[in-house]
């Protein structure tokens, strides 16, 4: 038989679903529907790995219905408790005559496995849980606070009890006996030059009293 693909003129191929997606174990519907074409058909099925071509059998779990409204005909294929081989792109042939199949566009079907709860866990516990995670991001905030407050604290004390030894390290590094030795020696360095000068102006007078 040809292989024809919606090229025949009096054939209109409506769009099909493209992609569906199926849990495991539940069941898929799918339909192909056009116009102007013949009630024979069949359903086949690809697989993404393989060019061979499964046709399907008219048995269960799977069931092939056909129905015409408007002038609409569709055909249906229903697949029961769905597993992973089920998997592929399923069509339709519609087979005009001897010499002529026409192939629908298709719909790829996918099944998958949903993820099972590894853990049964109850409300309470759950609720516990939430709670321990609250306490230990408050600890998580809490803690870091503290410490960098205490470090600071620490800090402070320190830098006092620093500029607190330099002022006792400023007034020992001063010798008192050698300061008020100096400063004696400045008073009778003062005082012997008041006494020299009026020393000096007596004789100075002095003098002037013997000169005729």
């Amino acid at each position: 038989m040809g292989n024809v693909v919606a090229s025949d003129s009096n054939v209109i191929l409506e769009p099909d679903r493209p992609f569906l997606r199926v849990k495991f174990f539940d069941t898929a519907n799918l339909e192909c529907c056009y116009k102007n074409g013949p009630k024979n058909f069949s359903w086949i099925k690809r697989h993404s790995f393989s060019p061979k071509i499964n046709f399907m059998n008219r048995s269960e779990p799977t069931l092939q219905n056909y129905s015409v409204s408007h002038g609409k005909q569709c055909a249906y294929l229903t697949l029961k408790n769905v597993n992973v081989e089920d998997t592929g792109m399923y069509q339709c042939i519609l087979h005009k005559n001897m010499t002529t199949d026409i192939y629908t566009y298709g719909t790829y079907l996918q099944v998958f496995r949903p993820l099972e709860k590894t853990i049964n866990l109850s409300e309470s516990t759950k609720n516990k849980i939430l709670t321990a995670e609250g306490i230990l991001l408050l600890l998580c905030v809490i803690i870091p606070s503290a410490s960098l407050l205490f470090k600071s604290k620490r800090e402070n004390k320190l830098e006092m009890k620093k500029m607190k030894q330099e002022e006792e390290n400023i007034y020992q590094g001063l010798n008192l006996e050698d300061c008020c030795t100096t400063y004696d020696q400045i008073e009778r360095s003062q005082a012997q030059g008041q006494y020299q000068d009026v020393c000096n102006t007596m004789e100075e007078r002095e003098e002037i009293l013997e000169k005729p």
